[in-house]
């Protein structure tokens, strides 16, 4: 059996996370060291390594994860005065936790281009 993603941790409870919202696709919390005022990272429940290894039976899950985002920005008061939503794919692209998970960011102006 394979060792489990952080993520998969904080979805089975085994590590203690701010968690906003969680339902049978997908759980949502607050990062650990946010960027911004509001970092919430959206995470699917069934872990998918990145992006990039995204299969065709996962698109119902993809965009469920934006649709999640969009209503916790809404829920965190930044939907009308903008938001960042930002998905790593790969060591040079900054992923950190191989367990696909989208960042919603906001609160502040955010700069262009980022990092």
């Amino acid at each position: 059996m394979a060792d489990k993603t952080l993520f998969e941790k904080i979805r089975d409870g085994e590590i203690p996370a701010a968690i906003l919202h969680r339902d049978e696709r997908c759980i949502a919390f607050r990062d650990i060291s946010p960027q911004a005022p509001v970092h919430v990272l959206i995470v699917p429940c069934e872990p998918i390594p990145r992006v990039g290894l995204a299969e065709p039976d996962d698109e119902g899950v993809l965009g469920h994860l934006l649709l999640t985002a969009a209503e916790i920005a809404r829920n965190e008061g930044i939907a009308e005065s903008g938001y960042r939503l930002v998905i790593n794919n790969g060591p040079d692209g900054g992923e950190a936790v191989p367990h696909l998970h989208v960042h919603l960011l906001g609160g502040r102006k955010l700069d262009w281009p980022p990092g």
